[in-house]
């Protein structure tokens, strides 16, 4: 699907010397949990760093803020789900509906990764790592949302 500047945002797309050094913020949004990475754009590398699991609208939105205001991030991506075939996944709208109000709230840009095959790509790493089962449930979202920020970096680093 690739990268997507949501209108909402309230900052053009920087280019990429002003993302040097920046850290981004991930999010694998999910109706029970929203998983977060962090990464920084001069190493390219996503680290999972939590799951928030509040269900009422109002806790979310302020462990999200807690995390905007920790890390200080340049730029948000947004896993969009996406099937095998291309299109759509149902959560898709709820996904740019989430996308379009972190764009509100923080004044930051949002951009929209496909994230096909990155809930499989976390278990099978939480496979490797020996954790199986009910408990790979902890940390499989912000294992998903890590593989959606490396797609994100990795993407940025391959020449057009």
């Amino acid at each position: 699907m690739g990268a997507a500047r949501h209108p909402g945002a309230a900052h053009p797309r920087p280019d990429v010397s002003q993302l040097i050094h920046s850290t981004v913020l991930a999010f694998d949004y999910g109706a029970r949990r929203i998983g977060m990475a962090v990464g920084d754009t001069a190493l390219g590398i996503a680290h999972p760093v939590g799951v928030i699991e509040a269900r009422a609208a109002a806790r979310r939105w302020e462990r999200i803020r807690q995390a905007i205001t920790e890390w200080r991030p340049a730029l948000l991506v947004v896993g969009l789900p996406v099937r095998d075939d291309g299109s759509e996944h149902e959560l898709a709208p709820r996904v740019r509906d989430f996308s379009a109000q972190l764009a509100r709230r923080f004044a930051l840009e949002v951009r929209l990764i496909d994230e096909r095959y990155t809930s499989a790509e976390a278990a099978s790493r939480l496979s490797e790592a020996g954790v199986h089962g009910r408990a790979q449930k902890r940390h499989l979202d912000e294992l998903a949302a890590a593989a959606i920020l490396q797609a994100y970096f990795d993407r940025e680093r391959t020449p057009a």
